[in-house]
């Protein structure tokens, strides 16, 4: 069975529409790309350059009667604009079409504008709905992301995966499950088979059904991303599978092969470093800032990331009024550009993630100890120490494969492996052995080789012989019957 069948919930995003505008005083079609709280409208031109800016709208016809009444609610002046639904991969086309239409109008190509020309009228009766259920959503390219309403949802599936309404609230999860997107976090979950019941970490995410009722996805924990097999039509070179392991993201653009239609959809892959699920997402749907941190990006430094390339960038400024560097990579799972700053060990990571992800959610659950930290696999005398909770000397690589050494612990209660170099390893044991040694000398009265023979005693941190009458004194003194009770 191939990846495809297995994971067909991981599909890529479904076709969105593209809403496309002219504006009637300077007779030029454009792409819509935000509308600001004060009804202004932001539009660009319809080019491959900026097709990243289009503002995407799910073709569902509810949907999208829901979005476009609200938003022609908003809108300053709205008499003075004409709005066209087009589909996303010809809107391009379509923009141009448009055009010379408005140029030298024709017959046929008034019936082009009227087949995709949309007007407010298309549910006036819904238009007071329709306000309030977007009440809440930004006046930004993520307003058109909100696909589910919270009644849209089976309660009664999530209450009987222990879940509710007020816990999802609570921990600002619906939101996100109302965009369809998944849970940014892992949640305790129980399942009931009958006669036991299944209890895990996972994420959710909504989705629908065939029947078109909105059903509650489970996605659980896989012990490693499979990359064995094909994933809609890609088959995963060596190299993709070093990059997708060692930073979660696999780095180019590659054309999947949609199951049912046989359409080609570029797109980007990576792995969800929580359940270690393989993400991919489209092209058309990625997003790049004009700036990151400060640094304001030029359009080769755009086009880079629009390619899922990793991009190198110097100068950035932390939250912290820092300036720092790093490598930024847009991740398919996530949606945005992230930091890679040291993603070498990140099966690592994600175990770590997973274990206090479930320590917070299970505390009485015991923790299995890795077998393998920072890219080192322990042998079986370093793990079998390090598992049973004492610190093990290990020697490193950083991600410029340069050595380094130092000593790590492994904590059972939380799950965490603690490292430290071998100046902060020396700095905190050593005076602690100094004080247990002077200790016992001085309070229980034992002794150690350097001073076991003075007789007069010793002073606070003293170990050795102070002077020549008190080494005299521990050479000369004879040993003691070996018969001799203490």
């Amino acid at each position: 069975m191939s990846e495809e069948t297995t994971n067909k919930q991981d599909m890529p995003e479904q076709l969105s529409d593209i809403l496309l505008v002219l504006d009637k005083e300077k007779m030029k079609i454009q792409a819509v790309k935000s509308i600001d709280e004060n009804g202004k409208m932001e539009t660009v031109d319809p080019t491959k350059k900026n097709q990243n800016q289009f503002m995407r709208v799910d073709k569902s016809g509810d949907f999208f009667s829901n979005f476009f009444s609200n938003f022609f609610s908003q809108l300053k002046n709205p008499t003075n604009f004409s709005f066209f639904k087009v589909p996303a991969p010809i809107a391009i086309e379509k923009a141009q079409e448009l055009q010379k239409q408005v140029d030298k109008p024709t017959p046929e190509g008034e019936k082009v504008m009227k087949e995709h020309e949309v007007k407010a009228q298309t549910q006036p009766d819904k238009k007071q709905e329709n306000q309030n259920n977007m009440e809440t959503a930004q006046t930004t390219t993520e307003a058109t992301e909100y696909r589910y309403k919270p009644e849209q949802i089976d309660w009664d599936t999530m209450k009987n995966l222990g879940l509710s309404k007020e816990y999802l609230e609570k921990r600002n999860l619906l939101d996100p499950l109302l965009r369809g997107y998944k849970t940014n976090e892992l949640l305790p979950i129980g399942i009931n088979l009958g006669g036991s019941i299944l209890r895990t970490d996972a994420r959710l995410s909504l989705q629908q059904g065939e029947d078109g009722n909105v059903i509650v996805a489970i996605h659980g924990i896989k012990k490693e991303p499979n990359l064995h097999f094909e994933f809609f039509g890609h088959k995963f070179t060596d190299e993709d599978k070093k990059n997708l392991i060692e930073t979660g993201n696999m780095g180019r653009v590659v054309n999947l092969v949609n199951s049912k239609t046989g359409e080609l959809m570029p797109s980007i892959i990576s792995i969800d470093r929580l359940t270690n699920d393989v993400i991919a997402l489209r092209t058309e749907f990625i997003k790049i800032p004009d700036e990151i941190k400060g640094v304001k990006l030029n359009d080769e430094q755009k086009q880079t990331l629009m390619e899922g390339k990793p991009l190198y960038l110097e100068g950035m400024i932390s939250s912290k009024g820092t300036e720092f560097s790093a490598t930024v990579q847009f991740n398919a799972d996530k949606r945005y550009v992230e930091f890679l700053f040291d993603r070498s060990n990140h099966n690592q990571q994600a175990q770590t993630n997973q274990q206090n992800t479930q320590q917070s959610n299970q505390q009485s659950q015991p923790q299995d100890a890795p077998r393998t930290f920072r890219g080192k696999e322990l042998d079986d005398e370093q793990y079998n120490k390090f598992k049973a909770g004492q610190t093990i000397y290990v020697e490193l690589k950083d991600k410029k494969d340069q050595p380094y050494k130092g000593y790590i612990t492994f904590d059972k209660d939380t799950g965490k492996t603690n490292f430290e170099f071998p100046g902060q390893y020396k700095a905190r044991v050593e005076p602690a052995e100094t004080h247990k040694t002077q200790t016992a000398v001085n309070s229980e009265g034992k002794t150690n080789e350097a001073t076991k023979n003075v007789q007069e005693p010793l002073k606070s941190g003293q170990q050795r012989p102070k002077n020549e009458k008190q080494q005299e004194q521990q050479d000369n003194k004879p040993a003691k019957s070996k018969g001799r009770k203490m």
